[in-house]
């Protein structure tokens, strides 16, 4: 684990499942390994940053539960400190996470935390970035394109995000795509 609980790449995705409902570790664990199976996904690590987010005040305990004869489990829920911090982190991840990461992938999970005009605004900054990153990777090479085929691969990767991230974007702002107000948002913490 990161010397660092917040580095841990578990964090966003944990935050924006207690943001969807509360629970308590060993749910949350399934729930991660469920919708993300890309993820490494341990409930031991689980519980360690659990424990590490209540530190730092982006969950708390809510009560023990217990269900039929199991012994009661702590649920946890996001802080307005969390939910403050999931906001900042996909706003941050969409504008700068590299092309195809895992990290992007993640904020795009959540990026609807953000109200619609500020999601357009960060992939405006996103796309921005990837068309200098484009024109880059487009320059002229002297190597034969054999010896350039992961340059190949990039450049197209790029246009491909470029085009997602362009018609999301243009969504967002004729508003054709279902969004949630931030007042939903709110209420559904």
């Amino acid at each position: 684990m990161p010397l660092d609980a917040l580095d841990n790449p578990l964090v966003l995705p944990l935050l924006g499942l207690l943001l969807e409902r509360p629970g308590h570790p060993y749910e949350l664990s399934a729930r991660l390994a469920e919708r993300y199976p890309h993820l490494p996904i341990r409930r031991s690590s689980v519980r360690t940053l659990t424990r590490s987010l209540e530190a730092a005040g982006l969950i708390k305990a809510r009560r023990r539960q217990r269900v039929a004869r199991r012994p009661a489990r702590t649920v946890y829920e996001l802080t307005d400190a969390g939910y403050g911090h999931v906001r900042v982190r996909v706003a941050r991840d969409i504008v700068s996470a590299r092309a195809g990461s895992r990290s992007l992938l993640l904020a795009l999970s959540y990026i609807a935390v953000l109200p619609a005009v500020d999601a357009a605004d960060a992939l405006q900054r996103r796309l921005t970035s990837l068309s200098a990153e484009l024109a880059r990777a487009s320059a002229a090479h002297s190597l034969p394109e054999y010896q350039m085929l992961e340059v190949s691969y990039w450049r197209e990767l790029l246009q491909t995000e470029i085009a997602w991230m362009s018609r999301l974007r243009q969504r967002l702002i004729a508003g054709t795509i279902d969004w949630p107000t931030p007042a939903a948002v709110e209420r559904e913490r």
